[in-house]
């Protein structure tokens, strides 16, 4: 069996997303886990996707929901859709998306395909919508999906567990940490010490 290729996404790590009380709580484990998750992917040169999510003004990149209550959010320009000010973003491939999912209207694909890519770890916010919905998809796409769950959070905490172990019981998704991610990237050596 040929070893697996794997990308890292991280979703929708952006200064809109940590509004809420429990992100906020959870945000400095959070950036700790992404950074040592990131150092071990360049050291491995595992390509990592940012992937975030902005709508247009104009309504046309809506959810039906935001039709629903006449009330957009995640402008493209606005300060809020920015990435967190802790995460080092050089060298990470940007893609954009107006659903939760980082498949649905995006590139993602074909770039992994492009790439040989067979595997995602996915890292970021929020566990119960945008990383749900791409693990699901990454599934439906024949793309293999790991989370990295000490990488993830939610502003729901009590749907993480849940959401996760759905997901892990309908085999759409395995789990993993940042240290078992790092391991099979750089083998034993932890990315601080590489």
């Amino acid at each position: 069996m040929t070893r697996p290729r794997d990308a890292l996404l991280l979703i929708d790590l952006q200064e809109a997303f940590f509004e809420s009380e429990q992100l906020q709580r959870a945000r400095p484990e959070l950036v700790a886990a992404v950074h040592r998750l990131t150092t071990a992917a360049h050291t491995a040169e595992v390509p990592t996707f940012l992937i975030t999510t902005e709508h247009s003004r104009d309504r046309s990149t809506w959810t039906l929901t935001m039709l629903d209550d006449d009330r957009g959010f995640l402008f493209h320009g606005d300060e809020t859709t920015r990435a967190i000010g802790e995460l080092d973003t050089a060298g990470l491939t940007r893609i954009e998306k107006t659903r939760d999912s980082a498949f649905f209207g995006t590139d993602l694909l074909l770039r992994l395909g492009n790439l040989g890519v067979d595997t995602v770890l996915l890292a970021g916010v929020s566990t119960h919508a945008c990383i749900a919905q791409t693990a699901r998809d990454a599934f439906a796409n024949n793309v293999r999906a790991q989370v990295v769950t000490d990488a993830t959070a939610d502003d729901r905490p009590e749907h993480h567990a849940s959401v996760l172990q759905l997901l892990a019981e309908d085999r759409q998704v395995g789990m993993m940490t940042v240290d078992e991610a790092s391991k099979r990237w750089l083998g034993a050596v932890r990315p601080d010490e590489a």
